[in-house]
C-alpha cells in the first residue's frame, strides 16, 4: 500500500510546538528526487485519459538500430501510443533545428512510461516524448527537478495547459522546482496561487524546439 503526502509530526515537549516529519519512502515530495537526472529521464503532469491529473516519469534507452521506436507502460491504449509517435515523428523531423552532429537512424529506441499516482495513461505526453527522445540522443539530461507541461501536435503548434493552477500544485507536491511552460499559459498563471507561482523557477517556451533547448539547458 502507498500512501501519496502523508505528513507525521511529534510535539515538542518542552515548547509545545508542532514539527512536522517528511517521509521520502512515502510522502509524494521525493517523487522528483533531487540531484541531475538521467539523460531521457523527463517528468511531466499531464490529465490521463479519464480526465485526473497524474504525474508521469518517462524513461528512455537507447541502442544501436535503424531508427525506430517503441513505447511500454501504455497498455492497449492506442491513443496514448499514438501521442508518442507524434513526439517520435517532430523528433525525427526536426532534429536538424536542435543538433547538426547526431543522427536519429543510427538507434533504436525505446521509451517506458511511469504512472507514479496511477492515475491511468496520458494522451497528453508528445511534447514530453519529444524532450525525452532529443535527451537521450544527445546525452544530456533535462533541468534538475524539472516538470514540462503542455503538448503539441505533429505541426508543432503547442496547446495551453488544461489545468495550470493544479498541475503546478501537483508538481510542487512532487518535488519540482522548475517548471516548462507554454507561452500560451501566460494568461492563466492568475490562477495560480502566489505562494505556490513563486516556489518555482518558469521558463516559457513559444514553440517545442525552444522548449527542447530550455529543458536540456542548452543554447
Amino acid at each position: 500500500m502507498e500512501f501519496f503526502d502523508v505528513h507525521f509530526s511529534y510535539i515538542d515537549n518542552e515548547s509545545l510546538e508542532e514539527y512536522f516529519v517528511n517521509v521520502p519512502e512515502q510522502g509524494g515530495s521525493k517523487l522528483i528526487p533531487e540531484g541531475m537526472p538521467k539523460p531521457g529521464v523527463v517528468h511531466l503532469v499531464a490529465p490521463s485519459s479519464n480526465g485526473q491529473l497524474g504525474l508521469y516519469r518517462l524513461e528512455t534507452q537507447m541502442t544501436a538500430g535503424n531508427g525506430r521506436h517503441a513505447a511500454t507502460g501504455l497498455g492497449s491504449n492506442t491513443a496514448a501510443k499514438e501521442a508518442i509517435r507524434i513526439g517520435f515523428d517532430y523528433f525525427k523531423g526536426n532534429l536538424n533545428r536542435i543538433s547538426t552532429t547526431t543522427k536519429y537512424s543510427e538507434h533504436e529506441y525505446h521509451l517506458h512510461v511511469v504512472e507514479l499516482f496511477n492515475t491511468g495513461t496520458s494522451t497528453k505526453t508528445s511534447f514530453a516524448a519529444l524532450v525525452a527522445f532529443c535527451s537521450i540522443l544527445m546525452n544530456k539530461p533535462t533541468q534538475e527537478q524539472l516538470v514540462v507541461l503542455g503538448d503539441m501536435t505533429l505541426g508543432g503548434v503547442v496547446s495551453p495547459v488544461q489545468d495550470l493552477a493544479g498541475s503546478l500544485q501537483m508538481a510542487l507536491d512532487s518535488g519540482a522546482t522548475r517548471v516548462l511552460l507554454p507561452m500560451a499559459s501566460a494568461s492563466d498563471t492568475p490562477t495560480v496561487p502566489a505562494e505556490v507561482f513563486s516556489k518555482f523557477q518558469i521558463s516559457f517556451y513559444a514553440d517545442p524546439v525552444d522548449a527542447v533547448f530550455k529543458a536540456l539547458g542548452v543554447h
